[in-house]
This record gives structure tokens, sequence and C-alpha cells, in this order.
């Protein structure tokens, strides 16, 4: 039976190949229309801004501005011009950029409006976005967003949305990468819809955003237009197919701003009040707590920020998002942390999720996930004569039996270059402080990062580090070197990493160590004119593996698969893995379950499905099936959104392992579910209930936020943990708080 999936599947792979002639000949033609000149837009100067409301072609601030109104698309139709009409005004005050956009839509009771979340993702509903690309280096820029709800959608991209120098991957939920979307600016947006599609006003001022010396400026920009029930996408700097709208190296270019230097001091203080319980300490009662702090903001130049927090609280943050390991290496958990995530892209160094010099968790969590009280500390970042600068420094509390008192340093330097070229080195050293701490308490981490932009679609990029650490001798260092085509077609890409055995980057993050590690993709995309209603096939093959360095290989991971992807939304991954693992040691996969030494080579088929997720109900799922570690594992993970209109959103998750081994078998369940209400763009009340069987636990997260300015507010959250056979009754812990942040413009 097994055989007989995996010979389906491989069928399936290359089922494109036999392709009507038509189609594979329209593939070999969807060459994007000739790009031309790079657009240039002007920005017009008014006295008095224009009323905030999301009427634009009301509104006679607007009247006398000129619009820009080509747009063209990558998707579903490459290089045809939208299907339906956009136009967007720029005019700016002595204190911000306003941008009028009106979405002509014919249809406008076929409008999708799938979210009301702040930074909910635009891609499945109808969406507006833009980029601004301040110091026109062509790998930086500040995203702002909405749909027809006018949710406020803010980001900042570095290295062109890519995931570090290390390598092309994006990390998730906003750990310091190439895409940051927990970046939260102070800006506005008012959107309305109407009987001639929808419209949106944002209002950015001037001291949001970051850019060079000099009243005269001159900015990258582009604009995204998203149609859902089309898939349709659509820019107004052309884009091949391969690329979005973080590609600021081919965006417009928007000149005529005359930008006063802004004067920018904004505190931000916040109080709390917690009560909590736990209910595993006999005779404890219910605790309260109270605790204050502040964040500051202070613009020294236009291009130079100063940050700083005293007592700095994350009480509002989601909780982390559970995992179970059925390996032997780390697990990653991205940060979600505001004060990390702002230019958190400036301080990356490595492969994102798997060698990271720079790793902001290790400031404030502990190694089992604990809660260190931050003291304080500051970080200024921001472009000093042509060079970005980063520079970070932490101190923490002790806390007994789990941590010493720590200081935190971090620099950084990068200088961008020519055709998406860079040039950087970091630092970081950590230095256990107090009574706590151990003789030489102490760790630092020395880097040089690169990338080289070869022609339109190469780029060479690579890191190289070194840690020092008192007490540890050996060979201390990594390396990594990435080459990577990514043209309309063709997505070729080759990587080396080496790890040596004593690297040890302890202000940073290791997935695991002492490697050597080869990479290879194979990735080819071609849009058929007329095959079974489909829109894209993506055959692709891919292989990673890690060799000690006694040349014993740890692991092997070949990858054949392609992507379905239908005009109506749907996908479909159809793929076959070959693995190897080689165990040295034994080790505890389960309770009473162990994996022995050796090596295991096995296959299995992956089938993954999507429908559509832009419409009110939607399914993903996936499902892995085969060999595991000398036995078999089928693993199942459907994923279930539900929404009603746009404040009501559901997402429900399984993760389910069946495992049978040579030592035992078992099962594992991970069951996630989130529910949110957004009463506004700013009053949301949001869940997250997750079941963890390996942990033998409940746990629920519940958030109430009324967001003011740059995501301060009213927060409520309240959280409970239950064992396994304590649900309702019986639980381990609970705890509520009460915390009001509250931002200051102190200069305006």
């Amino acid at each position: 039976m097994a055989r007989r999936v995996y010979r389906v599947l491989l069928a399936g792979l290359f089922l494109a190949a036999l392709a009507p002639a038509g189609a594979r000949a329209q593939a070999t033609m969807a060459e994007p229309a000739p790009a031309g000149a790079t657009p240039h837009a002007t920005a017009v100067h008014r006295e008095t801004a224009p009323t905030l409301d999301g009427d634009v072609l009301g509104d006679p601030a607007w009247a006398e501005v000129p619009p820009l109104t080509s747009f063209w698309q990558t998707t579903p139709d490459e290089g045809a011009p939208a299907s339906e009409s956009t136009e967007v005004r720029l005019l700016y005050t002595e204190t911000a950029l306003y941008v009028g956009v009106v979405c002509h839509d014919r249809q406008p009771q076929r409008i999708i409006v799938s979210d009301s979340r702040r930074d909910a993702s635009l891609d499945e509903t109808d969406s507006f976005r833009l980029i601004l690309d301040t110091y026109r280096d062509g790998q930086n820029g500040f995203v702002f967003g909405t749909n027809p709800a006018g949710i406020e959608y803010d980001a900042q991209v570095s290295n062109e949305g890519q995931g570090g120098f290390g390598g092309p991957g994006r990390q998730q939920a906003g750990a310091g990468a190439g895409f940051n979307i927990n970046w939260d600016g102070a800006w506005q947006v008012r959107t309305r819809v109407s009987e001639v599609g929808w419209s949106a006003e944002f209002e950015i001022p001037f001291a949001t955003l970051r850019f060079p010396r000099g009243r005269e400026q001159t900015w990258g920009v582009n604009f995204q237009r998203n149609i859902r029930r089309r898939n349709e996408e659509a820019y107004w700097a052309r884009l091949p197919r391969q690329y979005n709208l973080n590609r600021v190296s081919m965006a417009g270019r928007l000149a005529g701003l005359q930008v006063p230097s802004p004067r920018n001091l904004k505190v931000m203080p916040y109080v709390l009040a917690q009560a909590s319980r736990d209910f595993t300490r006999e005779g404890t009662g219910t605790g309260t707590d109270g605790d204050f702090g502040l964040d500051l903001k202070y613009s020294l130049t236009p291009s130079l920020t100063l940050d700083a927090t005293y007592n700095t609280d994350f009480a509002q943050v989601e909780v982390d998002e559970q995992q179970i390991n059925l390996d032997r290496f780390s697990l990653f958990f991205p940060e979600k942390r505001p004060f990390f995530l702002e230019n958190a892209g400036l301080f990356s160094v490595g492969d994102p999720g798997e060698v990271e010099l720079f790793f902001s968790r290790r400031v404030g969590i502990g190694p089992e996930g604990e809660a260190i009280p931050i003291l304080g500390g500051a970080r200024l970042s921001g472009n000093v004569a042509g060079l970005n600068v980063g520079l970070l420094n932490m101190q923490t509390e002790a806390v007994r039996a789990v941590a010493p008192a720590n200081n935190f340093t971090v620099a950084r330097l990068r200088k961008e270059l020519p055709n998406r070229s860079a040039l950087g080195a970091l630092f970081t050293n950590r230095l256990g402080t107090g009574d706590f701490a151990a003789d030489e308490d102490n760790n630092q981490t020395f880097a040089l990062d690169g990338r080289l932009g070869i022609g339109r679609y190469g780029l060479i990029s690579g890191f190289a580090g070194a840690t020092r650490t008192p007490g540890l001798d050996g060979d201390a260092y990594a390396f990594n070197v990435d080459a990577r085509y990514d043209a309309e077609a063709w997505l070729l890409n080759v990587t080396y990493t080496e790890v040596a055995q004593h690297f040890n980057p302890e202000v940073g993050f290791l997935r695991r160590s002492s490697y050597r590690k080869p990479t290879f993709l194979v990735f080819h995309r071609f849009r058929p004119s007329n095959f079974l209603g489909l829109h894209e096939l993506r055959p692709h093959v891919s292989y990673r593996g890690y060799w000690d360095f006694d040349g014993f290989q740890e692991t092997g991971f070949l990858h054949v698969d392609n992507h379905w992807e239908w005009k109506n939304g749907y996908e479909l991954h159809t793929g076959v893995n070959f693995t190897r693992e080689g165990v040295k040691e034994r080790f505890d996969i389960a309770d009473s379950v162990f994996v022995e030494a050796g090596t295991y080579d096995h296959r299995e088929a992956m089938l993954v499905g999507y429908t559509n997720q832009g419409a009110w109900i939607s399914l993903e799922a996936r499902a892995i099936v085969g060999g595991f570690f000398g036995g078999d594992r089928v693993a199942l993970s459907p994923t279930l959104r539900v929404r009603a209109g746009e404040a009501f959103t559901t997402e429900f998750g399984l993760q389910y392992n069946d495992v049978r081994l040579p030592g035992g078998a078992f099962t594992t369940t991970l069951f996630r579910a989130r529910l949110s209400y957004s009463f506004t763009p700013r009053l949301y009340v949001q869940s997250l209930v997750q079941y963890n069987d390996q942990a033998d636990l409940w746990s629920a997260n519940l958030r109430l936020g009324w967001l003011q300015a740059a995501n301060t507010g009213l927060f409520v959250v309240f959280n409970q943990t239950n064992g396994l056979d304590g649900l309702p009754g019986d639980p381990l812990n609970r705890s509520v708080t009460v915390k009001y942040s509250r931002l200051f413009d102190v200069l305006q």
C-alpha cells in the first residue's frame, strides 16, 4: 500500500511535464510586459491636512492632487493591467505624509473583508499597502496597509524581506529578520466603502519614519492592491511574478518632499496590577502585586533614534504556541515582545531559526521559559553618515535557582551598497553581574556578514562568526555561504553551513551544534494557459544534510514535490521525502519509549491541501505517512478557519502523531484554538486555548485590548493552566493582569 501511495505521488509530481503543448507554450511566453523606466511620483504640499474619514473623492484637499493610476498584475495575469482602476494621491504637510487611495470596483458587493484585527494578514482580503524606502538604499523600508475594514497594518522590511544575511528564509512572528510584522508605528488610517468601491486615507507622521538629513527628500515607493475574489495582486512599479512588495530595489520614486527635521520625544509610561495563585503550593492564597515602568523614544536626528526602557514589562504579549519535540534538537520560539522588535532586522545575523548570532529571547527569558525581570536598558539605532548602526544594552535582575543578574550588550554596523549588496559586523557580550554570578561568567560573539547582488536575479550572502567562552577551549567558529538565483521561472539555491563543536553564542540561538550542512533547491514556476483550471505549477527538488566532523551523517532530507495552485484559490502539494537519521546516542522520544543509536533510512509520502483561504470557511491540512526511526509514523495537521464578517474569526488546529517504533508505540496530540472578536480595529478580545498531552496540560490565554497610538492602551490578560486530569477543576495556576500604557508626544 505504501509503495502504491509513493508511486501515485511521484506520478503527480511530474504530470506537469505531460501538459498539453499549448500549456507548455504559454509557460514560456509568460514574460512580464516590458517594465520601461522607473515610475515617478511627486507629492504635493498643503498647509491644511485632509479630513481623515476615508472619503477621498469628497474631500477638496485631494481635488487638485494628480492621481497615480497605472497598476500592473503579477497574479493571475502577469504583466497585464489591473482589472479594476486604482487611484493614489500623495500630499504632505509640515508634520505628516498623506496617502489618499480610491480602489474602484464595478462589483462593490463582492468586496471581501476577512479580518479587522491590527496587523492581520492582508493576503486573504481586498487590501491596499505601500512601502517607503526612505533611504533609497534598495533594501529596507516601512510598510503600511489596510483593508476596507480600516485595519492598521505596518511592518519593517530589511534585506528586501529575506531572512537575514545567512539565507532567504523568513522568520515568523516578528523575530528579527527580513520582515518584521510586529513593529508598530504611530499613524492612522480611515476607510470607506461606497458605490464606486472602497477608499482609504493614510496619515503617516514624519516622526514615525527614519530618513536622511536634509529638507529635500526623494524616497523609493511602491503600492500594491489585492482583489481577493480574483486572486489578483497588482503593483504600481511593475514586478515579476517571483517578487512582492518587499522588492524595494524595483520600487518607483517619490520626489517633491520638503521634510522638516522632526522634533520627536515620546514617553510611554505604564501601570500594572496583577492577582495570581499557584495551586500546586498548598496553603497559599491569591497574591496581588502592582508595578510601573516606562519606555522613551527620542530622535537624536531624523535618522538616529534612542529608545530607553525602565522596568520593562510584556504582560500584553500573547503566550508562546506550544510545540512537541519528536527529535533530539532544540525547539525555536520566535520573539514577540515589542521593545525588541523595532529595527530587529538590523541586528539579525545568521541562519534564522537555526544559527542566530543574536537572539533577543536570551534577554529576560530563562532556559525553561521562566520570566526574568528586566531592570532596564537602551537601544540606539538608525543611520549615521550612510552607515546603519545599532547599539543595545540591557540589564536583567537575578532569579534565585534560575539565573544570575546579567548585562547584555549588542553592537551592530552595516553598510548598504548598490545592487542589493551590503557589508556588516556584529558584536555581542553577556556578563554575569551581582552576588549570584560566578567568576569569569561572560561570553562574547564576533561576526562579519555580507551580501553581493549579481545582476538582476543573483545574490551571494553569508556570515562568519566566532565565540569566546572562558573555560571552553577548541574550535569556536561558524560560517555560512549562500548562492541564490531567483528569476521568473527558476529559483536555484545552494548553501553551505559549518558550526564548530565549541561555537557557543550565549546571546544567540543554535538548533544543533557541531555539524557541516550542505543544501540545495531547484524550484520551477510556470503558468499554463488552459490546463485543468490551474493558475500555476511549481515542481521542485530540495535537499539538506548534516554531517558531524568525523563524517557521520546525522540527518539527510531529500524532498521531491509539486505545488498545484488553481485559479479558484485551492492548492495541493504532492511530495515524497527520502530521509536519513543518524542517532549517535539513545534518546527518550516519549514516556518509556526510546530511539536506539543507529542509522535509519526511510521514505514518506506528504500531501498538503488548502481550500480558498479568502472564503468565510477554509481548511488547511497536512498529512505525512512513512518510516520513522526504524518504525512508522502517521502525522496529521488539519487547521479549520471560520469567520463571520470581518469582526469574528476563529482558527482550530490539531497536530496528531501516531508513532510505532521497535522500542514502543505512542501518540501525541496538540490542539490549538484561537478566537478573536474585534469591536473596532482598536478594540478586540482574543483567546488562545491549547491542549498538549505530552506536557499533560491545558492552557488558556485571554486578552482584551483597547489600543491607542503605537500599540499602547488598556490590556486585560487572563492566564490559566490545568493538568489533563484537572479540567475544568483543579487548575495548576491562574493569573489576571490589568495594564494601562499611554503615549505622550512631548514635543507636539
